[in-house]
């Protein structure tokens, strides 16, 4: 073989190797959506809980890490065990998976309400991740007692 033969096919190997490399290595990293979303009307003016699921259909694992909203400047993550709800510092968000935030199990808790929302308002709330841009929601505020999925749509 001539020397700018071997080169080039040093060159084309080398290339090959680095994007078989960055293909292997180089994760897409999270790709996070919101579904489901909603948040019963609150039975007193002082708290309210708030449901949804973050869905991550990347291949690397991320971590929500806080939330606001524009009727509370207090949303706490909440996860609860045995019964027992106490507040986190985040919640993981599984590569491949996702984080539930439903009744009874983990969820969002809005302290000192600025305002207790009506059925049928919005409540804005963003979502802020540890390696994900910030998510915003505009969150249904439904019946006291609503549960997904038990009414026709």
């Amino acid at each position: 073989m001539s020397r700018p033969r071997t080169r080039r096919a040093l060159g084309l190997a080398l290339a090959g190797a680095l994007l078989a490399g960055a293909t292997a290595c180089g994760a897409s990293g999270p790709e996070l959506t919101v579904e489901g979303a909603y948040l019963p009307r609150p039975v007193t003016a002082d708290t309210a809980g708030g449901f949804l699921t973050i869905r991550n259909d990347g291949d690397t694992d991320d971590r929500l890490t806080s939330v606001s909203s524009d009727i509370s400047d207090d949303v706490q993550i909440h996860t609860t065990a045995d019964g027992t709800m106490r507040r986190v510092a985040s919640l993981p968000v599984p590569a491949g998976g996702a984080l539930e935030l439903r009744r009874g199990g983990d969820h969002l808790m809005f302290m000192d309400l600025d305002r207790r929302p009506d059925q049928g308002e919005k409540v804005s709330v963003e979502l802020r991740f540890e390696k994900s841009d910030p998510i915003t929601v505009e969150i249904p505020v439904e019946a006291t007692n609503h549960v997904p999925g038990s009414h026709p749509e």
